[in-house]
Order: C-alpha cells, then structure tokens, then sequence
C-alpha cells in the first residue's frame, strides 16, 4: 500500500534567480491555457480529453513559444487536459461550466525537471537550473517536514511550486510517498469488526456532521468569506489597471489557499474522529450531481465537497481506514431510528421529528447516521462468511449500532447518547 503526504517547505530562492521562476510560471500557464483553449470545444463540438491527442497538436508549437524544458511544457498541457476532463465530467452531470482558465501562481515538477533533496531542490527554470535551499524549522521533529520531508522512508514525487504575493516567498508543496509493501488493509472477514463513520455534508451551518455527533467546520463563515472576496474582485474588475489586475491575482491565491487550509482542517477532525471511535470505514454521500440534489449549492460548494473528500480519503491510508461513498437518496428523510421515510420528516432546515415514532434530532445527524447505515449494509452483503462474517456497527456518540438496532454503550450511560440537536464538545471550527 502507497501512503501519500503533501509538505508545504519555504523555498531560500537566490534573489538574482526570482525573476527566473516568474518567467516559468508565466510560460508554464502560457502552455496550460493555450491547450484549454485549443481543448475546449463545447457547445459546437466535442472537447478534446486525450493528453496523447493535444501532446501531439501542441508540443512542437508550444516547445517553440516558450523557453520551457520539454518536461515542464508536457506538464502544462497535461494540466489543461485534466481540468477539460473534469469539466466535460460536470456537463454530462447537466452542471453549467466553462473552458478552464488558469492564473494562480504554480508550476508542476517531477523527477525530469527537479532534483529533490532532503536540504534543498534543484528547479528548471527558462534560464536554467536554480538551486533552493529548504527553510526548515529549528525542530522539525513531530512536524509534517520531520516526519515526511526528512524521512528516508518517504520518497519524493510529483510537486507543485507555488508563490505567496503577500510575503514574496516561495513554497514547494512536496509530494511525498511511502510505499508499506503490506497487502491491501481493506478488513477481511476475520478481521475484528467493521465500523463506520457517516459524515453528512452541508451548504450552511456545519460543513459537516459525523454520526458521532461531531459538529465539522463552518460553511456558513466559509460562504461569508466566499462573498467578501467575490465582492472585491467584482470592484477591482471595475477598475481594470494593471494594478487592479495584479492584486486580484493575489487575491486568488490568498483564497485558494484559505479554503485548502480550511478542508484540510475539517479532513483532519473527521479522521480525528473515526480513529477516536476506532472505526475501520468512512461513509460520505456520493458527490455526483451535488449541484442539483443539494439546495442552495453551488459550483464552489460542489468543489469543496469534493476536495473534503479527496483529503479524507488519501490521509486515511495512513491509519488503514476505508473512505467510500454511497447513495444519498432518502438519507435527509428516513428515521435513523425507527426507519419510517416520508419528506415531512424534516421539519426545518436543521430539525428532523420522526412522524411515527417522534424521535427528533439535528437532521444532520439524523442524515450522517443513515449514510453510515447505507454502507453497512454494503459491507453486511458482502461477507460470505458461513458465520456472518465481522461485526459490522455505525459509531455513535455514545457507542456502536450494528443493522439489528442493537446498541452497545462504550461508556456508562442509560441513554443512546447521540440524539443531539447541537455540536458536542469536540466540535470542528467555530
């Protein structure tokens, strides 16, 4: 198995060589944009997703445009096709999208055109090879750099150079991997049990809720946040100088890598949790046409969800954990406890009451509760053990309930603990 971790590491970038790395951002976007832009054909024609096809239209042009080394040019219109492909994924959901369009400051590098070290890195550039000592933290131990950066046993991979306008520095974002040379640690059927962690995802209020009672992140500041920015941008637009237009794309930067930090918090919680309730899978709602099912999302709600996912997912490979998704239909309208479904169960927003058996409770949880049930009982159907295979059980606040309805406490209490209509104590963001 392939653990994979991404270190964020300053650059000490030779002042005489700063300028060569802006030149090969501006001629690596060069290449990305030319190719989306060649790429992206809809609506009078089919877009182009094959990096083989577009590698062979553009190369020779773009080899001859720019100073870039072959590999950085290839990386360019790779990175087109990858977002055309994504977005021709969206149009086929029915999602309204546009040709991809790239300004953030970042350059992509693998082992052709960057030398990795565990002191320094040796970069491509226009001009050249420049060699970046990493600033590293006087104790790096017990920090993403000592345990990953440092470490022979992880290995470098594809990474990202990305640049902070706000206090000129230059930062890789190392990709590291190590490999176990264990066997797959999906749980057999002679493994102690299966328990899963739901997680319900959400437009407002939390961003999103465990079956533990976990109450993860704040859309709603990240919504506020979403609009203050778009709100400067639309004034800077306006005004249309060229310093206007530099700024806005400082802005850019400085959001992107807000939300990343924000996902890669609430990814961080919900892991936090499952390992905290010693669960061996992690549920979320199946992400495809979000747009459409959820109310109120958008394509920046859609992107997030997606990116919550995938940080959840590659983190959890580490500990041994499953992330899977399932089928949110009737998540938000069954009774967690009784099974009764019907749309006049949620009563509001964030109020879910039972019409058969009145159990009420945040219809978050309720929902994150049902998400967890649905991969239960795919993990249930598939154990062919003549025993019934591993226990399989949703992690509560309190405790575990298998598919039986049988609760079993983990600490002492005379109530099921979890039907909770706000965050617990060990709420994520605040």
């Amino acid at each position: 198995m392939d653990v994979i971790r991404t270190v964020k590491v300053k650059l000490d970038v030779p002042d005489e060589r700063c300028d060569d790395l802006h030149q090969t951002k501006n001629q690596f976007l060069h290449c990305a944009n030319t190719t989306s832009e060649w790429a992206w054909r809809y609506p009078n024609d089919y877009c182009v997703t094959s990096k083989q096809q577009a590698e062979n239209a553009l190369y020779d042009q773009l080899r001859n445009e720019t100073e870039l080394t072959a590999n950085l040019v290839q990386k360019g219109i790779r990175r087109a096709i990858e977002a055309t492909k994504s977005g021709v994924a969206r149009l086929k959901n029915g999602e309204n999208t546009s040709q991809p369009h790239f300004d953030a400051w970042s350059v992509v590098y693998d082992k052709r055109s960057a030398t990795f070290h565990r002191d320094h890195v040796s970069l491509s550039t226009v001009n050249g090879r420049v060699e970046c000592d990493y600033v590293l933290p006087d104790k790096p131990e017990g920090t993403p750099i000592g345990e990953y950066l440092l470490n022979e046993d992880y290995e470098f991979r594809m990474s990202t150079l990305q640049y902070d306008r706000s206090t000129e520095s230059f930062y890789l974002h190392a990709r590291m991997r190590r490999t176990t040379g264990e066997q797959s640690t999906t749980p057999s059927e002679d493994a102690k049990h299966r328990t899963v962690l739901g997680v319900d995802l959400n437009v407002d209020g939390s961003l999103a809720v465990t079956s533990t009672g976990a109450f993860v992140g704040n859309a709603d500041e990240m919504n506020h946040r979403r609009r203050e920015f778009e709100k400067t941008r639309g004034s800077m637009q306006q005004a249309g100088t060229r310093s206007a237009h530099l700024s806005m794309q400082s802005m850019n930067d400085r959001e992107h890598r807000w939300m990343q930090d924000e996902l890669h918090r609430a990814s961080n919680q919900i892991l936090d949790e499952a390992r905290d309730h010693d669960c061996t899978h992690v549920a979320f709602e199946n992400l495809t046409g979000i747009r459409d099912r959820m109310a109120g999302a958008k394509r920046f709600h859609a992107w997030a969800f997606r990116r919550l996912y995938q940080y959840t997912e590659y983190k959890a490979e580490m500990y041994g954990i499953e992330v899977e998704q399932v089928s949110p239909a009737y998540t938000s309208q069954r009774c967690s406890s009784c099974g009764f479904t019907h749309e006049s169960n949620r009563r509001s927003k964030h109020q879910f009451v039972c019409q058969k058996c009145e159990y009420e409770l945040n219809a978050d949880y309720n929902a994150s509760k049902n998400i967890a049930r649905k991969l239960l009982k795919r993990l249930h159907s598939g154990q062919t053990s003549s025993g019934g295979g591993a226990p399989c059980q949703c992690a509560l606040t309190s405790g575990t309930l298998n598919l039986n309805g049988e609760y079993t406490a983990s600490v002492t209490t005379t109530a099921e603990g979890e039907s909770t209509d706000k965050p617990t104590t060990s709420v994520v963001g605040h």
